[in-house]
């Protein structure tokens, strides 16, 4: 029986931690368990990155992904993407930027083939790739362009969710002004994204019957309209409207108190109305563990919850646990979709 494809690894920003990381992942592969992965960057980077960390690790340059299985276990295999400009750690380039969108976009072409199980991107920059012309405002949407524009995806719904062994959330809306939050809540918006938190939460971490909690836009979730409309205007309706399709959601909860140790014991996953709503107690909780899973794709996508520490990278202070995560996410995500595909056909 042959194995099982790799899982496609991004390069992220190369000027910052996820070379680091990268190299720090693969050196605990064994200690990990961690399935093999090929990573789509620059192997002269990663090299460098290596000297000056201090690490032992052998690179094979792969000329097909599939090559990555046999060659991981005594080296880290990788799928060329070169960068045009020198690289130091610590200081971005844009100059880089296509080498960076490159490796994104080569990833989702290999699981597109069936080179590759699941993407697991290393963090971006978004400020310097905009400035070399990325129109998206994240990984996240330009994801789902990729969706659309190779697994013909039409109108992909990417959404956020991050994810550990104490909380998963999503952020309803997510990197868009404060002020603008109000009124990018729909009962539509917030209808169509618990129906993909439902379905993943049953598809991809093996739950039977999920519940999900709702937090409310304002303090105490309004209380009772004295303090803005929008959780009875908007928000319980569309509760109400999830419960009618047979879903176990509840809410609006005040956000304030639905995130303490009994709390979460109600609930398998909270549908948050904007980012730091959402962020702020998981990586209060798992800061070090936390792992970013897009759902709603029509491919396995996780990533790190950080960014890309450029103060950190090439310094040896930076921390692989959120990437060895997401890898074993992917992992496990992957296997129990390709075990669901098998028992269909």
């Amino acid at each position: 029986m042959s194995p099982a494809p790799p899982l496609a690894l991004t390069a992220g920003d190369p000027a910052g931690i996820g070379p680091d990381i990268t190299l720090i992942a693969w050196l605990a592969r064994r200690e990990q368990a961690l399935a093999p992965f090929a990573v789509f960057g620059d192997a002269d980077v990663l090299a460098a990155r290596a000297q000056a960390l201090g690490l032992s690790v052998d690179i094979a340059v792969i000329p097909a992904v599939s090559q990555a299985a046999s060659v991981f276990e005594t080296r880290l295999p990788v799928f060329p993407v070169a960068c045009p400009a020198p690289v130091t750690a610590g200081q971005p380039d844009s100059t880089n930027a296509p080498a960076v969108i490159g490796s994104i976009e080569a990833a989702v072409l290999a699981v597109r083939k069936g080179d590759a199980r699941a993407v697991v991107t290393n963090p971006i920059a978004k400020s310097v790739l905009m400035t070399s012309g990325f129109s998206h405002p994240g990984h996240t949407e330009y994801l789902g362009a990729l969706a659309e524009a190779h697994f013909g995806a039409l109108n992909a719904r990417p959404v956020m969710l991050l994810a550990s062994d104490a909380l998963k959330v999503v952020p309803l809306t997510v990197h868009i002004p404060l002020a603008r939050v109000p009124a990018a809540i729909s009962a539509e918006a917030i209808e169509t994204t618990a129906r993909i938190l439902d379905r993943s939460l049953a598809q991809d971490f093996g739950i039977a019957q999920p519940r999900i909690a709702v937090t409310g836009l304002n303090p105490h979730a309004g209380e009772d309209g004295r303090i803005g409309d929008e959780d009875a205007r908007i928000i319980a309706p569309a509760i109400a409207a999830l419960v009618r399709e047979g879903l176990a959601v509840t809410g609006p909860h005040p956000a304030d108190t639905l995130f303490h140790a009994e709390a979460r014991q109600a609930y398998d996953a909270v549908l948050a109305m904007y980012h730091d709503q959402a962020l702020i107690p998981i990586k209060t909780l798992a800061f070090d563990t936390g792992v970013n899973v897009t759902i709603g794709l029509p491919f396995v996508r996780t990533s790190p919850d950080h960014g890309t520490a450029f103060s950190l990278a090439g310094t040896g202070r930076a921390r692989a646990s959120s990437l060895i995560e997401a890898l074993k996410v992917a992992d496990a995500i992957a296997r129990r979709r390709a075990s669901h595909s098998a028992e269909r056909v």
